[in-house]
């Protein structure tokens, strides 16, 4: 772990490094992101001055819901995101050659290579909106509950790296493929929209097939109530699980990799 850690350290001055080069280019990027935030936050706005209410779930509650996919979205952008995006230019290049061959684990050295500081802006964002969620659900959460909604949001983070990572690992077969990142954001989009608005066999397969119901919808009600631990462990078990494949299948792909450069 220490040698993990000292790699880690390295890319991550570097990454900040880089980012402060250019400052008024990375405090216009944290503004953008603030801005898109303001635009999902302004939808949410919208719809509630026109119902109190969406499948039970009222503004409080879709606020939580909004906050807890915003955490998400600033841990992926900035430790992940760009790192994964480049995967397909390495294959075509051949330079993830490079990665391979190194001395420590590729999947680490590809995922979290480069770090985006201005990603900041959505974890503030997200704050007020848990803020903001809270006051207007007149929620006030145990520490217990605040325990479990940070092992949720975590096996969050978890579920959803490993899923994108597995689809940017396609591009080891479908090199020409660019937009293959957009595929794992449709789980994201799924995530936007509470559980209970969909149908009962659409839920049940939200829940138990493909886990987006462990996206946001179930740490989002830990905030609301106490869970049984069944989730908890349910979300435990489908983090480990998305994390061990994740792990198989890139050891799969490579073995099946022909460098471009050779």
């Amino acid at each position: 772990m220490r040698k993990f850690w000292r790699v880690y350290k390295v890319m991550l001055v570097s990454s900040i490094r880089r980012d402060m080069e250019f400052r008024a280019n990375f405090w216009a990027r944290v503004g953008q992101n603030v801005l898109w935030c303001t635009f999902y936050i302004l939808v949410l706005v919208i719809i509630y001055r026109n119902t109190d209410s969406i499948a039970g779930w009222g503004a409080g509650d879709s606020y939580l819901l909004m906050a807890t996919l915003l955490f998400l979205w600033a841990f992926l952008e900035a430790f992940v995101g760009e790192s994964l995006m480049e995967l397909p230019e390495k294959v075509r290049k051949g330079t993830l050659d490079y990665d391979v061959l190194k001395p420590i684990d590729a999947q680490f050295l590809i995922s979290f290579r480069r770090f985006r500081l201005q990603s900041l802006g959505v974890l503030f964002s997200g704050v007020a909106t848990l803020a903001v969620g809270l006051h207007l659900g007149g929620y006030s959460p145990s520490v217990l509950q605040w325990l479990n909604y940070g092992i949720l949001t975590t096996c969050s983070v978890v579920i959803f790296y490993s899923f994108q990572f597995m689809m940017m690992t396609l591009s080891i077969w479908f090199v020409r493929v660019d937009n293959l990142w957009v595929l794992g954001e449709s789980l994201f989009n799924v995530a936007r929209f509470p559980l209970d608005v969909f149908g009962n066999p659409i839920r049940m397969f939200l829940t138990f097939v493909l886990p987006a119901a462990f996206i946001a919808t179930i740490p989002a009600r830990a905030l609301m109530a106490p869970l049984p631990l069944g989730w908890t462990a349910g979300a435990i078990a489908w983090a480990c699980g998305f994390f061990l494949a994740s792990r198989a299948f890139f050891a799969f792909a490579i073995r099946q990799y022909s460098s471009a450069s050779s």
